[in-house]
């Protein structure tokens, strides 16, 4: 690979060009300098990933198009059948007014060098995405908008759709400071976007430069960080000519967002010419575009711990890029239902063909709507999933429930033995269990001191903006390499080794049991475009008033949450809107005067007898182990995820901005 020069002396500022998925209001102004392109995250019957994008069913039922179209081009992806895909990109044209010649493909004479997590970067390292389009914004926005309807195109075999709501463009210069080294592009570009969250709310955000990372990495994002405030996003070096491998990189990227890992021997079935696993370690030959079912397994797994709230939250349509289109499954402006294009439609209540109610219909699908009529304001839209959800209540008003609320991070969760982090409850015998089964806990103090302080694969508390393993300090050991004390012979993942290290007290001795994750077929080589899924989550608590954060240990004060439950008067607890949840006999807003209880973003509470927040928790631990079976599969089963958002087909929905 080449190494990047010092300077670049004759090309304009570097670009870069980033996506993010959630929900935001539509900017009041759009340069030619930037655009928007977001990506909005729902939940319904089965997962969902929501992603903007244009499908059109061609004359075989067998062959969809996956389009971006513009008044001369047309570029995209058709999949005939399992194993034949091609590939439509215009060719230059002759003159400006006559129609460009476009080429036709198959994906799988696409090719690049195997390297991780998609492939390895094969073009002059010295150029960013803006630049590589010769300083093009429309090229730059066509390809990225193209790349985003693939991703869609992915997921929604995990029934997630991508919904795209903003795109930005670096052109003049760069945000934040982007180098090769990953880990210190990832640190900056993640909080960045966190300042960026209160103007441009999102759930996700993935950046994606033309720099070549450092060796064979092209992208990085943290583990199970789907909608978290401060880790919800990725980085992606733009690797290829083409937007399907764009793509591919950005599907794998999230997926680890997800909570999917790399895929292990056996995950991945899929034939060559099916383009190969997503979650692969290290791919090359052709684009991959499968998820299996590992990764569904891992999905689901992580949905049903608790994460992936924001997924239950409709996307903003009036931000969502593309405009508004009868049969995309949105309710937009000037709609009365949406149930998707006529031969997927199955509402008995609305009309496919122009997206009308039928005589006599309130409603057409939605959890709030039952036998085409809305249900009563006050009625259980979705119940709490742990201790550290809300319940949500239909409004009388919209069919879907409202958005996914849960108690504002920093909150006590567990009796006091834990914080609420992104809705969910996290201790270290949670994690410990998810490592090495259901007797495993976590280990004495004195193992993380004495494993973590070496600052090496084996112990340590994350790697420093060099990529550099960084050796705990005292205080910050409880963030490290989680330890662990289990009779298991092994961890659960395959591609998991234990590191044992026994300590000394007194007379006794204490095994600790840590974890080291390889890729799979590489040898010594560690997962690269990844953060440990060997250390503690962040979001643990490490201390008394104290909280794992970026592997330190931090006083939780930060969070805010004790500010912000104090305005709501002892009679309830801050969302993570932070706005008051109160307890039944209780009025939103500040919970001080008399009411029946709930927020101003739940929905009404009305003649329901709930328990007060801090009196139901116990009640909540018990019901959410009926309910840790978060999607089902194979079976249409109302559940947290099924009872959200009815789309058509059902689909929980994902917001990304570029």
């Amino acid at each position: 690979m080449m190494p990047l020069p010092d300077t670049i002396p004759t090309e304009p500022e570097p670009a870069m060009c980033w996506v993010s998925i959630g929900r935001r209001n539509p900017p009041e102004d759009l340069s030619s300098s930037s655009v928007f392109l977001s990506l909005s995250l729902s939940l319904s019957l089965s997962l969902s990933l929501s992603f903007f994008f244009l499908s059109v069913s061609l004359s075989a039922p067998s062959i969809w198009y996956q389009d971006l179209y513009t008044q001369f081009n047309i570029q995209g992806l058709v999949t005939v059948n399992t194993s034949v895909s091609y590939l439509i990109e215009p060719l230059p044209a002759v003159t400006m007014d006559t129609q460009p010649p476009h080429a036709v493909f198959r994906a799988e004479n696409l090719s690049l060098p195997n390297g991780p997590c998609g492939q390895r970067h094969s073009h002059p390292a010295a150029l960013t995405h803006f630049q590589k389009h010769g300083g093009d914004i429309n090229r730059t926005k066509r390809k990225l908008l193209e790349a985003a309807n693939f991703v869609d195109k992915y997921y929604k075999s995990l029934s997630i759709r991508v919904a795209v709501i903003g795109l930005e463009v670096w052109s003049d210069q760069d945000r934040i400071s982007v180098s090769g080294n990953p880990y210190s592009t990832l640190g900056a570009f993640l909080a960045w976007r966190r300042k960026q969250l209160h103007t441009l709310p999102n759930d996700n955000a993935q950046l994606i430069t033309g720099v070549a990372f450092q060796g064979t990495t092209i992208g990085l994002a943290p583990l199970r960080a789907m909608c978290s405030e401060y880790q919800s996003g990725g980085v992606n070096s733009d690797h290829s000519d083409s937007a399907v491998g764009v793509a591919a990189t950005m599907a794998h990227e999230m997926g680890h967002n997800f909570g999917m890992s790399h895929d292990i021997p056996g995950c991945c079935q899929a034939k060559a010419d099916d383009g190969g696993c997503i979650m692969a370690a290290a791919t090359g030959h052709p684009f991959p575009r499968v998820f299996n079912g590992c990764n569904q397994r891992e999905l689901s797994r992580y949905l049903s711990s608790g994460g992936g709230k924001c997924l239950f939250n409709l996307p903003n349509t009036r931000a969502m890029h593309g405009g508004q289109r009868c049969g995309n499954g949105y309710l937009e402006d000037g709609e009365e239902c949406d149930c998707g294009d006529e031969e997927e439609c199955s509402s008995p209540c609305c009309n496919a063909n122009n997206c009308t109610l039928k005589a006599g219909a309130e409603c057409s699908h939605g959890v709030c709507c039952h036998n085409c009529k809305l249900k009563s304001p006050g009625v259980l839209c979705r119940t709490p999933s742990g201790s550290c959800d809300l319940p949500e209540y239909c409004d009388g008003k919209a069919e879907s429930c409202p958005a996914n609320l849960y108690l504002v991070d920093g909150t006590s969760c567990a009796g006091g033995q834990a914080y609420c982090y992104t809705g969910m409850c996290l201790t270290l015998e949670q994690q410990c269990q998810s490592l090495w089964g259901r007797d495993g806990r976590a280990a004495p103090d004195l193992c993380f001191k004495k494993v973590n302080e070496a600052g090496d694969s084996f112990g340590n508390c994350g790697k420093d903006l060099l990529g550099k393993y960084r050796g705990c300090r005292d205080r910050d050991a409880r963030c490290g390499k989680i330890q662990c004390v289990s009779s298991a012979s092994k961890p659960l993942e395959t591609n998991a080794v234990p590191i044992d290290t026994t300590v000394r007290v007194g007379n006794g001795k204490i095994l600790c049991r840590g974890t080291h994750v390889y890729r799979p077929g590489q040898g010594d080589e560690e997962q690269g475009d990844t953060l440990d899924p060997g250390l503690v989550m962040t979001g643990t608590k490490c201390g008394e008033d104290s909280i794992c954060f970026g592997g330190e240990c931090r006083n939780a004060s930060f969070l805010r949450a004790d500010e912000c439950h104090a305005k709501c008067h002892g009679h309830g607890l801050c969302n993570n809107n932070h706005h008051c949840h109160c307890d039944s006999g209780w009025a939103p807003p500040l919970c001080d005067q008399e009411g029946t209880g709930g927020s101003v973003d739940s929905g009404p509470v009305i003649n329901h007898s709930m328990l007060s927040i801090n009196q139901r928790v116990t009640k909540i631990m018990i019901q959410s182990v009926s309910q840790l079976n978060l999607i089902q599969w194979q079976e249409k089963v109302c559940s947290k995820a099924a009872q959200t958002v009815m789309l058509p087909p059902p689909y929980f929905t994902v917001g990304i901005r570029f």
